[in-house]
């Protein structure tokens, strides 16, 4: 039995780091401008350029950066919305938030996102007004493009929840790109963290602009007083949490080169021992958010993940385990019309070995070992 567990954590910021935020804390808490200053302008610019897009604009969430994008994007009360059922409770809760009704898509369990020729079928049937897309685990399936072709095509919404995908690309499309807007979350066991945050990214000047208006209690002409135009809340991003965005931006190539290192590791082990697993040789670069393996049966799993635990590895949660259609808040408001089987089997059996930038390639090796051994 290994003496320390690995953990599927880690807060990667090291000792310089720790003293850069630790000054630019008491800075912001001297010149007493505590959001909405010079950080989260900086955030949001830096943070535009490294997903390609005019725009970026600095919330309290990755809920928050969905729902905006949902709000200004639902013109008729409950509109249908496409959406995976396998992802969080927060992009099916940011739909319903925005007036929308939620239309569940099973997923193609490769990439652990929905099928094109699902999406297809469901439109003609139904024809909801647009779909929020989930990069799962920093996946962006092939079918994502031709969903976004069509969506172009018949003026459709396109939002992207890019929880997981922070530096995903495809084909030269970064994950938030090219889109009608990108959400993505700084929760800290995300890729990148602002201890609680989020972004949205668009190149649509009009999202833009009410964006920042809707995270500022509706205020358009400025950030503190003058005329509420929209019914928006109070959505702004801590300065401090700006500054730690951008510390963790600047070394987020350095985290995404750490995290494939490890993902590799693992994929040799897996290959060899024909254990299935989510690949991602496909993009031109995944965040690797999760590592996405599949067990034989529940059962399976879950003696699997039990003596690895015994052996001092200690799995990360799941993407997602329990489907959002089965999620009992959603029982009462959502009812589902299409057949969700392959979510609910393979959302059951797959489990998320740690996988982390502070991660050690020893660490890696002997999770990895580990696992080919047991299962």
């Amino acid at each position: 039995m290994k003496k320390n567990k690995i953990s599927p954590f880690y807060f990667d910021l090291n000792k310089s780091e720790r003293k850069h935020l630790l000054n630019d804390f008491s800075e912001i808490l001297k010149n007493g401008k505590l959001i909405l200053g010079d950080q989260t302008i900086k955030f949001e610019k830096k943070f535009a350029k490294e997903v390609s897009t005019k725009y970026a604009v600095a919330v309290n969430s990755g809920t928050t950066a969905l729902q905006i994008l949902l709000m200004l994007s639902i013109k008729t009360k409950n509109s249908l919305v496409a959406v995976p059922t396998n992802t969080n409770f927060a992009t099916v809760a940011a739909i319903l938030y925005a007036g929308g009704k939620p239309f569940y898509l099973d997923m193609d369990e490769k990439f652990f996102a929905p099928k094109y020729d699902d999406f297809l079928y469901f439109y003609k049937k139904y024809k909801f007004k647009g779909i929020v897309w989930v990069h799962i685990g920093g996946i962006i399936s092939p079918d994502f493009l031709k969903v976004r072709n069509f969506c172009n095509k018949k003026k459709l919404f396109l939002i992207e929840d890019c929880a997981h995908a922070h530096g995903s690309s495809i084909k030269g499309i970064n994950a938030g790109a090219k889109s009608t807007g990108g959400a993505f979350s700084f929760f800290p066991t995300k890729v990148m963290t602002t201890m609680e945050g989020g972004m949205i990214t668009t190149n649509d000047e009009s999202i833009y602009k009410r964006s920042m208006s809707l995270r500022n209690q509706g205020k358009r002409a400025g950030n503190f007083g003058g005329l509420h135009h929209d019914l928006g809340n109070s959505w702004r991003i801590l300065e401090v949490s700006a500054t730690l965005g951008l510390i963790q931006l600047k070394k987020l190539k350095t985290m995404l080169r750490k995290r494939k290192k490890i993902f590799d590791i693992y994929s040799k082990v897996f290959e060899k021992k024909k254990i299935p697993f989510c690949k991602t040789d496909h993009m031109d670069r995944c965040s690797n958010y999760k590592m996405i393996v599949f067990a034989k049966s529940i059962e399976h799993k879950k003696n699997l993940k039990q003596k690895l635990f015994k052996e001092g590895v200690v799995c990360g949660g799941e993407v997602y385990e329990i489907p959002c259609h089965r999620q009992p808040v959603f029982k009462k408001l959502v009812k589902s019309k299409s057949s969700l089987k392959r979510s609910e089997y393979f959302c059951s059996i797959h489990f998320c070995p740690p996988l982390t930038s502070g991660m050690s390639e020893k660490d890696a090796k002997y999770c990895a070992e580990m696992i080919g051994k047991i299962y």
